[in-house]
């Protein structure tokens, strides 16, 4: 089984990077599932249900996301509603939505589970290591998931690592995403989980985390408050890994596909 997992996703540039690869690299690499982070894919902050749609059309199965997730309040009802669409698991149950969900694919069962990071992220969320315990002990035995992929959304590499090393063995991946920058740490740890720090971004090539580069300068730079303001043409960015999975359930490999678009 192949599945793909593509980086975080922003705005117009991110959704058009999905329209012109995806399609093809699917049918090119026999792909079976595609798992995508949408926490920015609505210009730049948040999601709505016609930008989920049009990116699904494209071939994107599951969409997962992290803290970004509840900037437009009206995607609430989206997250309450389609299990494809899912939270970080770690913030209060009665937050909307689902914190994972279950898809069968060329007769297997995936389970994908997203999480958030508590370093440098100020969020309301569980410690991550005990959520995941208490889900994979009340899901595993009852469900019998085939693979199991974890979207950890996190800040600090550390964090990401070494929540990979706390899973190794007991899920299929853990998937870094959330800083935009691609990493290239993929590798298999010793017990059989796959694992990457962090994606990337599928997005605008020339901007600092999809914002222009002269406002985030500003930012850092003086004092004045500043917008954020899109990038929204020139070059794109395509980033993503692909997890090889063999016939006895453990990752056979993870690579990175990643390309750049004019």
């Amino acid at each position: 089984m192949k599945i793909l997992f593509i980086g975080d996703i922003v705005a117009k540039p991110g959704r058009a990077a999905i329209k012109e690869v995806l399609p093809k690299l699917r049918e090119k690499e026999k792909i079976d599932l595609v798992i995508a982070n949408i926490e920015n894919l609505s210009h730049g902050k948040g999601a709505t249900i016609d930008k989920v749609d049009e990116i699904r059309d494209a071939g994107v199965d599951i969409f997962t996301s992290g803290n970004h997730i509840w900037f437009k309040s009206e995607f609430t009802e989206t997250l309450d509603s389609d299990p494809t669409v899912i939270r970080p698991a770690n913030y209060p149950a009665d937050n909307p939505g689902f914190g994972f969900t279950f898809v069968d694919v060329a007769k297997k069962k995936v389970m994908i589970i997203n999480l958030l990071g508590r370093q440098w992220i100020d969020q309301p969320v569980d410690e991550p290591y005990r959520a995941i315990d208490v889900i994979l002990l009340d899901q595993v035995d009852k469900e019998k998931p085939d693979i199991i992929v974890v979207d950890f959304h996190a800040e600090a590499t550390s964090e990401k690592n070494a929540l990979a090393w706390f899973l190794d063995g007991r899920v299929t991946a853990v998937i870094g995403t959330h800083t935009h920058i691609p990493t290239c740490d993929q590798w298999i740890l010793p017990k059989g989980t796959a694992f990457v720090s962090d994606i990337g971004m599928t997005g605008a090539l020339h901007s600092v985390l999809g914002v222009k580069p002269d406002i985030i300068i500003r930012k850092q730079k003086d004092t004045e408050p500043v917008k954020f303001e899109w990038v929204e043409t020139g070059p794109k960015v395509f980033r993503s890994v692909l997890l090889e999975i063999d016939t006895k359930n453990k990752a056979k490999d993870i690579r990175r596909l990643d390309f750049n678009l004019e």
